[in-house]
């Protein structure tokens, strides 16, 4: 034991027996001979355990704890405690190699207690492993620290010839749950189907299963005859199936049949047959009459065709062909004539003489052994780096003037010395470009902030890079540079898919001088970089609950210059890329036909009064995203047409809408009709259908409101088929559903009484004849409306419309006598509100009608 070491129960129970701040719970299989026992934590981790890591796990068992308790742990990632093996927890099968598992292998003291099994290296489908047991556990967990190998079993094999082991076969054993087999290993010339080499017996077994797996035949000189000088393995044996054959073998540079080099001749064989595989290596004999035109290295074991007349061979190189640049020559004895020939082919080796090397180049990737075709005029050819066509190393051919591109090899510059400035947006996110050497603020456009850092930069730097702190360069490549033409131009590269970025290569002093007296920074000599994007920075997405992003925006603050506003599910923040160069280009960006979510720039906010149309920069082109559908809420009170209606609206839904739709029946009183139509829709908006109207089969049901505006009801058009007139009257309309919890009816019109906006789409045909006092109490309604909106000439033209009644879709008679009432009713009332106000009432308008016409309502 150690010096002051006690023994205890639990924490607990330690705890109790400490008598100072801290104490150590120790695993009695840790290695803490060279342990620091006194170290201590800092003031601000002083009421925290702290553990160590094992060998194994990220808990060794090892804490110093607070004597006063602890409010959690603190798992430190060094320095390692050693745990020491104990087998008495190890149950390893008769099968298993114990030298090949790590007996100091301990699992998590912090998990319940488990069967710890390996798995074994024959893939074996968790079975057979060793086995790390816990006391009490029952349960089996599966871990894959280190792989168990398997015991050899020499008695179960049986040898078919002769054969040298491999380690892994001799080790090799089946699959527990495998039925029992006969399993029939091969060799590495031929499959155990065509060659059985060695069988594994299991007890029991009649069944031959042969395997993929094969061991080594033997090397003999038995049957071999070598006809020229090469290596040669003689471990080869003919398929045992063959008849008696004499087998020829060629080599690396000829066929069996041009060169023979190699024979194997089985008893009594008389018949060739030629082999392409194996084929003897011939050994380099530089001695041959080879000679160097160039300084090169050969493969020289080459030799001719033993057929071929007598030739002066000729060989290229790396680069060029053997007629273009003749390298190396093979001169047979009396020959005059030269045979070219395509491979092998010699290595030029590196001359560095008449090479140019920048010293930003990383000449690892350069083969500099590369020489230009002889037969071509001097030239600097000019290699390319990853960049550009020009900046790479040169080939200067003595007294070239004019340069030549080449792009066979491109070499890879390394990152220049060129400053980075880093442009803060006020996003959170400046100073995690690295190597920034100045941080401006963004000066509400590009081109004035660029100005402005490039006159103070004068005389310093001649470039810089220019990035910008809304934009991640993890990945970016600051090695890049321009064409040496292109040197003085301002090089932009985009943010994502957008043109106008915001990381600038920047010329200082051609920048300061010319920049001002251009007005738009587009119009300036620009490069922009299209293959070398740069990934913006997700904006800040800011998730509401209300119906407009109007008030949102007015009272959100938000870090950086944009922001996603939705109200609807999150949504990502970097589906569109806003550019930043100027006012006119920050817009206003809704990502879907009803704008549920939206991008807002910063420079906005101040211009937003009632809408986000008050900024005059909108971008509608990049509607990305679906907006939520709408409810549909059908409004029925008895109507004659009201179930056929509903049946319509069903029917037309089915042809491929998801919207939900409800019907609210027999609820009276219109405002209390509408009220209840609002609590049975979902959504903020909802689509009122009433029973008169037939809705058109062809309606749009994906139809959106303005989200961009603040809460409104949108009246769409229904036709009228017994005045013609084609209007808002009794069409379906898009109601705000706060709006009309909010309405107490206190006008004369319901809809018209609250912000509203008419949508000139046709949403059915209202039929509100099918009964008298339906075509009665609708007339009188509307033209009590359409008399208190006078003067104005279109409610007069409307007016006369509905007095003025000649209708062959239907009976008018109803919808006439209606409509004269209230012409009459007005004029007798004068006008007044309160009188008027009554029409809102269903049993004030009943008895009105029967004492005006004796009209009830089951007429």
């Amino acid at each position: 034991m150690f010096v002051h070491e006690r023994e205890a129960d639990s924490i607990e129970h330690a705890q109790q027996l400490s008598t100072t701040r801290y104490f150590w719970w120790v695993n009695y299989l840790a290695d803490l001979e060279t342990w620091d026992f006194l170290w201590e934590p800092t003031p601000w981790q002083a009421d925290q355990r702290h553990a160590w890591p094992s060998q194994h796990q990220p808990d060794s068992g090892v804490y110093l704890i607070p004597k006063h308790g602890f409010v959690d742990t603190n798992y430190h990632t060094g320095p390692t405690v050693h745990v020491l093996p104990d087998m008495s927890y190890w149950r390893m099968p008769e099968h298993i190699d114990p030298a090949s598992i790590d007996p100091r292998w301990s699992p998590d003291p912090m998990e319940p207690p488990y069967v710890y099994e390996f798995p074994v290296e024959w893939a074996w489908n968790n079975i057979g492993g060793p086995q790390y047991c816990v006391p009490g556990a029952s349960e089996i967990k599966y871990v894959y620290d280190f792989v168990a190998r398997t015991q050899p079993n020499p008695p179960v094999w049986h040898r078919r010839c002769d054969f040298e082991w491999t380690d892994e076969i001799y080790r090799w054993r089946p699959d527990p749950t495998d039925p029992p087999y006969i399993y029939v290993f091969g060799n590495q010339w031929y499959p155990a189907e065509i060659m059985p080499t060695v069988e594994y017996h299991v007890l029991g077994a009649t069944e031959r299963k042969y395997m993929d797996m094969g061991v080594l035949l033997p090397k003999t000189i038995k049957h071999w005859s070598i006809l020229h000088n090469c290596e040669w393995d003689y471990s080869w044996a003919p398929d045992p199936g063959d008849p008696p054959y004499i087998y020829v073998f060629g080599n690396q540079w000829h066929s069996a049949e041009i060169m023979p080099t190699v024979e194997y001749r089985m008893p009594g064989a008389t018949e060739l047959k030629y082999m392409n595989n194996p084929i003897a290596k011939l050994p380099e004999n530089p001695n041959r009459p080879w000679y160097n035109v160039v300084e090169s290295d050969m493969d020289y074991s080459w030799v001719p065709d033993p057929g071929d007349p007598p030739y002066i061979y000729v060989f290229g190189n790396q680069w060029h062909s053997a007629e273009v640049m003749p390298t190396v020559e093979y001169r047979m004895p009396g020959a005059t004539e030269r045979k070219y020939v395509d491979a092998p082919v010699a290595e030029l080796l590196v001359d560095m003489k008449l090479w140019h090397v920048p010293d930003n180049i990383d000449i690892r990737d350069m083969d500099f052994s590369w020489v230009p075709d002889p037969g071509s005029p001097p030239y600097i050819y000019q290699f390319a780096t990853q960049h550009q066509k020009t900046g790479g190393p040169q080939y200067c051919m003595p007294d070239a003037t004019e340069v030549k591109y080449v792009d066979m090899m491109r070499a890879e510059v390394s990152a220049e010395a060129v400053p980075i400035i880093e442009i803060d947006h006020l996003d959170g996110n400046a100073g995690v470009i690295p190597n920034t050497v100045k941080r401006i603020r963004y000066f509400d456009n590009y081109r004035d902030t660029l100005i402005r850092l490039a006159k103070s930069l004068v005389g310093t730097h001649e470039h810089v890079w220019v990035c910008s702190s809304i934009c991640d360069y993890t990945n970016f490549d600051f090695s890049w540079h321009p064409e040496k033409w292109q040197s003085t131009m301002l090089h932009v590269f985009p943010s994502n898919d957008q043109k106008f970025g915001d990381t600038f290569y920047l010329h200082v002093p051609t920048f300061a001088e010319r920049a001002e007296k251009k007005q738009l920074l587009e119009w300036y000599s620009v490069n922009y970089v299209s293959r070398r994007r740069v990934p913006r920075r997700p904006m800040p997405v800011i998730v509401h609950d209300g119906d407009s992003h109007v008030d949102a925006v007015k009272t959100q603050d938000f870090a950086g210059p944009l922001a996603v506003f939705t109200n609807h599910d999150y949504v990502p923040g970097n589906l569109v890329t806003v550019p930043l160069w100027r006012q006119e280009t920050k817009a206003i960006v809704p990502m879907s036909p009803g704008a549920s979510s939206v991008i807002v720039p910063k420079t906005s906010v101040p211009l937003i009064k009632t809408q986000l149309y008050d900024y005059p920069h909108i971008d509608k082109t990049q509607r990305i995203l679906v907006d939520p559908r709408l409810d549909i809420v059908f409004i029925s009170n008895g109507e004659p047409n009201a179930d056929q209606h509903w049946q319509d609206l069903v029917y037309a839904l089915q042809r491929g809408h998801s919207n939900r739709a409800v019907r609210v029946d027999g609820v009276n009183g219109r405002v209390a009709a509408y009220h209840a139509a609002a609590e049975a829709s979902h959504t903020p908006w909802f689509f009122a259908v009433f029973a008169k109207l037939k809705v058109n089969p062809n309606f749009d049901w994906m139809w959106q409101p303005d989200r961009m505006q603040q809460p409104k009801h949108y009246i769409f058009h229904a036709k009228n088929p017994i005045n013609g007139l084609e209007y808002g009257h009794q069409a379906m309309i898009a109601y705000n559903k706060q709006l009309v919890l909010e309405n107490t009816g206190v006008g004369l019109d319901f809809t018209l009484d609250q912000p509203h906006e008419v949508v000139p789409i046709l949403s059915g045909t209202a039929w509100y004849t099918d009964s008298p006092w339906m075509a009665w109490r609708t007339a009188f309604r509307e033209v009590l409306k359409l008399k208190a909106s006078l003067p104005d000439v279109e409610s007069e033209y409307r007016l006369n419309k509905w007095l003025d009644i000649n209708s062959d879709e239907a009976d008018p008679q109803w919808s006439r006598l209606g409509a004269e009432d209230a012409v009459e009713y007005y004029d007798a009332v004068g006008g007044n509100f309160t009188e008027l106000h009554k029409s809102y009432d269903w049993a004030w308008l009943a008895s009105y009608a029967f004492m005006r016409r004796s009209l009830t309502t089951d007429q």
